[in-house]
C-alpha cells in the first residue's frame, strides 16, 4: 500500500481481506487435521464461502470505480494462498502431486528471480481468471468427498493441466514482449554474493550425515581459492571456459554428495555409481508400496527435478561468482591471497573446527578421489569374483558324498527379514525381544528340538536382502548389485543346488515376489518357486508384507511337507513380516482357520499405522522389535506343529534395519541358529563352538557370512 501510495483499503479490498481472513482460518483447520480428526465440513464450508466471495470483490471494484493494480494483486495472492491450503488438504488423500496446483503460483514467482523477462506485464487474458476460479472449485469438490475418487482425480488432473497451460501461455506472452534487462547494481552484487556462498557451501559440505554441523561450513575450501585465483589471472574468455567446466564438475560432485548423504542414511554406506542406479526401479516399487502410486511417482519426479536443479544451478553459481570476483579485482585479489595464507597455516598446524574436520579443506578433491578409487576397486572385485566362482572345491564332490549326514532330513533355510544383532542388544526394547527368544527356545526344547547359535557378518545393511541370501548360499562375498548380477550369470554350487544334486527336492519360497523369477530358479536350481502368484493368498497386505509369516509357513507345510509320497525337501524360505515399515502387524490366529488368508481382513486397519509410528524414532524401534517377536512366534509355532524328528532348520537374519532404528554407526552382525530334533545333527557342528539356545550372547562366535556354505558342506559331507 505504501509503494502505490494507497492510504486506505477500498470496498473491494475489504471483501478480499475478508476472504484472506477466512483462508487463514481454513489453513488453521487444515494444519489441525494432520494431528486430530477435523470434520470435512469445517474445512469445506468456509473455503466455499471464500471461493464464492472471489466473484464479489471484482464486481464491487467495478461498481464503485475502485479498480486498482493493488486490488488485483491482493486478489491474486489471496487466491493463491487459498489454493495452497486446499491442495495441502486434498493431497493427504489423493496424493502429494496435488500440491502442484497450490505451488504453481509460487514456483512462477520464484522463477522471476533468475529470469528478468518474467517480471514484465503480460497482456490481459480473461481465460487466466477462468482457470484460476476453476482450481478452487475443483479442489473444493475433491475435498468434500462428494465424487468417487477416480472422478475426483480425473478432475484434478484436468485442472492441473489447464493451470500449467495458463502459466505457460503467460510465460510465452512475457517472452514475446520482453524488454532489455537493466540490471540493478545492488541486485547484481547481492546475487553474486549469494553465488559465492552457494559455491563455498557445496565445496565444504560433508558427505556423511554424522559430520553435518555448522562448524563443517566454517572451513576454507582449497578448490574455491584455486578457482577464483585462476579466474582473476586468466583473460576473460578462458576464465569463462574455466568457470563453466569447473561448475559442471562441481555440479556432478554436489549430486554425488547428496546421493552419498541419502544412501548413508538408508544403508550406512556411500553411493555406488556402478551398482546403485539399478535400484531405481526397486526404489520406486518400494515407495509405491509404502506411499501409494501417486505419492511414489511424485516423490520420484521431485527427486529427478532436484538432481536437474543441482546440475543447472551449481554451474550457474560458479559462473556468477567468477564474474563477481573479476568485476571487483581490487577486493577479490587480496581476499584470495589472505585466505590462501590462512589455509596453508591451518594445514601445517593441523587446525580443526571439529574432530575430523580440518579448516584447510579439500573436500571436493577428496570426494572425487574416493569415488574414482571405489569405481576402480569395484571393477577389480568383479574380475576377482569371476575367478572365485570357477574355483570351487565342492563343485566336483560326488552326489553320494554330498551332505550324506543329512540324508532323509527336511532342511529349511529361513531368513528373518531385518533381524540384526541390534535387535537383541542395542534398543530400548531389546530386553523384551531377548525374553521372547528365550521363551521360544524353551518351547522348542519342550517339543524335542535343540539349537546352537552364533553371529554372521552380513554384506549389506538396511535393505537389499538378496545380497545376503546369495552370499550365504554361494560362499562368496556379494555386497553390491554388480557382483550379484555377475554371480547370477555364472554357474556356482549353492546350498540349494547342492541339496538338489544330492537328491533333495530343492524349492524356494519368496512371498514378496509378484512376478516370475527365472534367473533365480536357474541359479539356485529350485524345482519350484512359491510366491505371491501361486500361494492362493486372498487376505490383506500388512505394510510391505504381501502376506503374514504365519500364512507363508503354513502354506509351505501344505504345498511341500504334506505332499503325498514326497521325498526329503530342502527350501529357502524368506519371511517378510519384519520388513520396514514394521506396521501394521498381523496377529497370530488359529492355524486351522488360516484358509486363504481372509481371516486377516480388518487387521491392518486395527493396528498401528505408519503415520502413527514414524514421527518418533523410539516408536519405530518398538514396532521393529514387535515385528520380530511376531515372526519368531510364527516360526516357533510352525516347528512345534511339525513334530518332525527329521526336520532341520537354519534360521538367520539377513541384515540390520535402517538407521532410524540402528543409528548412524551400525554394524552388520546377524543372529544365526541351527535347530534340529536329532542330536546327531548338532554333534556334527560341535567344532564350531556355537552357543546353546536360540539367542547368541554378545561373545558368541562371529563368522563372515560367506564362510557358512563351505563349513556347512564340510560338516555334513565328510
Amino acid at each position: 500500500m505504501r509503494r502505490v501510495h494507497l492510504g486506505r483499503l477500498g470496498p473491494a479490498d475489504l471483501v478480499t481481506l475478508a476472504r484472506a481472513l477466512i483462508g487463514v482460518g481454513v489453513a488453521m483447520l487444515v494444519v489441525r487435521s494432520f494431528g486430530t480428526d477435523v470434520p470435512t465440513s469445517w474445512v469445506v464450508a468456509p473455503a466455499a464461502v471464500a471461493v464464492a466471495l472471489d466473484a464479489v470483490d471484482g464486481w464491487v471494484a467495478r461498481r464503485t470505480g475502485t479498480v486498482s493494480s493493488f486490488g488485483a494483486r491482493f486478489d491474486m495472492e489471496t487466491d493463491a494462498a487459498l489454493l495452497l491450503v486446499l491442495s495441502t488438504y486434498v493431497a493427504r488423500d489423493v496424493g502429494v502431486w496435488v500440491l502442484a496446483i497450490g505451488l504453481a503460483r509460487y514456483v512462477f514467482l520464484a522463477a522471476k528471480a533468475p529470469l528478468p523477462w518474467l517480471r514484465g506485464q503480460a497482456p490481459p487474458r480473461a481465460w487466466c481468471k477462468v482457470v484460476a476460479a476453476l482450481q478452487g472449485v475443483v479442489l473444493l469438490v475433491a475435498a468434500s468427498g462428494l465424487l468417487p475418487e477416480p472422478i475426483a482425480v480425473a478432475a484434478l488432473l484436468v485442472a492441473l493441466a489447464l493451470l500449467v497451460e495458463s502459466f505457460a501461455h503467460e510465460a510465452w506472452d512475457l517472452w514475446r514482449v520482453r524488454q532489455p534487462h537493466r540490471p540493478q547494481p545492488w541486485v547484481t552484487r547481492l546475487t553474486g554474493l549469494l553465488a559465492c556462498l552457494v559455491v563455498w557451501a557445496v565445496l565444504v559440505a560433508p558427505d556423511e550425515v554424522a559430520a553435518v554441523s555448522p562448524a563443517a561450513f566454517a572451513r576454507i575450501p582449497l578448490e574455491g581459492l584455486v578457482l577464483v585465483g585462476l579466474g582473476l589471472l586468466l583473460p576473460s574468455r578462458p576464465a569463462v571456459w574455466l568457470a563453466t567446466g569447473a561448475g559442471l564438475a562441481l555440479g556432478v560432485l554436489t549430486l554425488l554428495k547428496l546421493l552419498d548423504l541419502g544412501v548413508s542414511v538408508a544403508f550406512a554406506r556411500r553411493f555406488d555409481p556402478l551398482g546403485d542406479p539399478v535400484y531405481v526401479g526397486a526404489g520406486v516399487s518400494f515407495l509405491r508400496d509404502a506411499m501409494g502410486t501417486a505419492n511414489a511417482w511424485t516423490a520420484t519426479v521431485l527427486a529427478a527435478g532436484l538432481m536437474v536443479a543441482v546440475l543447472v544451478l551449481v554451474p550457474y553459481a560458479v559462473l556468477r561468482a567468477t564474474r563477481l570476483a573479476r568485476g571487483h579485482r581490487p577486493i577479490a585479489g587480496p581476499v584470495v591471497v589472505a585466505l590462501s595464507v590462512v589455509w596453508v597455516g591451518c594445514a601445517v598446524a593441523g587446525v580443526r573446527v571439529a574432530p575430523g574436520e580440518p579448516v584447510a579443506a579439500t573436500t571436493a578433491v577428496d570426494l572425487a578421489s574416493t569415488h574414482v578409487t571405489e569405481v576402480r576397486d569395484r571393477l577389480r572385485e568383479r574380475a576377482a569374483l569371476a575367478a572365485q566362482i570357477a574355483d570351487d572345491d565342492f563343485a566336483d564332490v560326488p552326489p553320494s558324498r554330498l551332505l550324506r549326514a543329512l540324508r532323509g532330513k527336511d532342511v529349511l533355510l529361513v531368513f528373518v527379514e531385518s533381524y540384526g544383532q541390534v535387535a537383541l542388544e542395542g534398543l530400548p526394547t531389546s530386553s523384551q525381544l531377548r525374553d521372547s527368544v528365550d521363551a521360544h527356545s524353551r518351547r522348542l526344547e519342550a517339543a524335542g528340538y535343540r539349537s546352537r547359535s552364533a553371529y554372521l557378518t552380513s554384506p549389506t545393511f538396511g535393505a537389499m536382502s538378496w545380497l545376503a541370501h546369495s552370499t550365504l548360499q554361494s560362499g562368496l562375498w556379494i555386497d553390491n548389485q554388480g557382483t550379484y548380477d555377475l554371480l547370477l550369470d555364472r554357474d556356482r554350487l549353492t546350498l540349494s543346488s547342492a541339496f538338489g544334486k544330492a537328491g533333495w527336492r530343492s524349492v524356494g519360497m519368496i512371498p514378496a515376489d509378484t512376478e516370475p523369477w527365472p534367473e533365480g530358479q536357474r541359479f539356485y536350481r529350485w524345482e519350484a518357486l512359491h510366491d505371491m502368484t501361486n500361494m492362493d493368498y486372498e487376505g490383506p497386505r500388512f505394510g510391505y508384507g504381501r502376506m503374514p509369516d504365519q500364512f507363508a509357513l503354513e502354506s509351505f507345510r501344505r504345498l511341500e511337507l504334506d505332499r503325498p509320497g514326497r521325498g526329503p525337501v530342502m527350501a529357502e524360505i524368506d519371511l517378510e513380516s519384519s520388513h520396514n515399515p514394521w506396521v501394521p502387524l498381523p496377529r497370530m490366529v488359529d492355524p486351522d482357520e488360516l484358509g486363504d488368508g481372509s481371516v486377516f481382513e480388518g487387521m491392518p486397519e486395527e493396528g498401528q499405522q505408519r503415520d502413527d509410528v514414524w514421527h518418533d524414532a523410539d516408536l519405530v524401534k518398538a514396532a521393529y522389535v514387535r515385528s520380530l517377536q511376531y515372526s519368531l512366534d510364527a516360526l516357533t509355532e510352525f516347528v512345534e506343529r511339525s513334530n518332525d524328528e527329521d526336520l532341520v532348520l537354519v534360521v538367520l537374519g539377513d541384515h540390520w534395519p535402517v538407521t532410524t532404528v540402528s543409528g548412524t554407526t551400525p554394524g552388520h552382525d546377524v543372529p544365526i541358529s541351527v535347530i534340529a530334533n536329532d542330536p546327531a545333527v548338532l554333534r556334527r557342528i560341535d567344532a564350531w563352538g556355537w552357543q546353546d539356545g536360540l539367542r547368541p550372547q554378545s561373545h558368541a562366535p562371529v563368522w563372515p557370512m560367506d564362510a557358512f556354505r563351505d563349513r556347512f558342506l564340510e560338516a555334513f559331507s565328510r
